[in-house]
């Protein structure tokens, strides 16, 4: 029954994402106009070009809000992402792995730690 949720989480969520495809590349292309914007207001000396770089982040911002849908596809991708996970019964984590080696030195370093505590 377990496995039944999540390919119906998972098909439920590609067809979210499939659909909004176009939203996402529309929100991709207002972050690189709102992030063009910040870098050249950052950088412009005049008053002429920090009016005019704010007004083209303003502008890139608000057609980030517009497309709304463009979030939903992100939050799909990360669903199907995270029933591709479980499915493959691997941990869901979103901090770096953790790395089991033999190396004698890092095991020395790990116990030492252990009884430094």
């Amino acid at each position: 029954m377990k496995k039944f949720g999540l390919l119906t989480l998972g098909i439920i969520a590609g067809i979210v994402a499939l659909a909004n495809l176009g939203s996402l590349l529309a929100l991709g292309i207002s972050a690189a106009i709102v992030f063009a914007g910040v870098h050249f207001y950052l950088k412009s000396d005049s008053t002429f070009l920090k009016i005019f770089w704010a007004s083209v982040g303003i502008v890139g911002l608000i057609s980030a809000v517009v497309n709304v849908p463009g979030f939903f596809a992100i939050l799909a991708i990360l669903a199907v992402w995270y029933v591709v996970k479980k499915w493959n019964n691997e941990a869901v984590s979103f901090s770096s792995p953790i790395v089991k080696t033999d190396d004698p030195f890092v095991n020395f370093e790990k116990q030492w730690n252990e009884l430094s505590k």
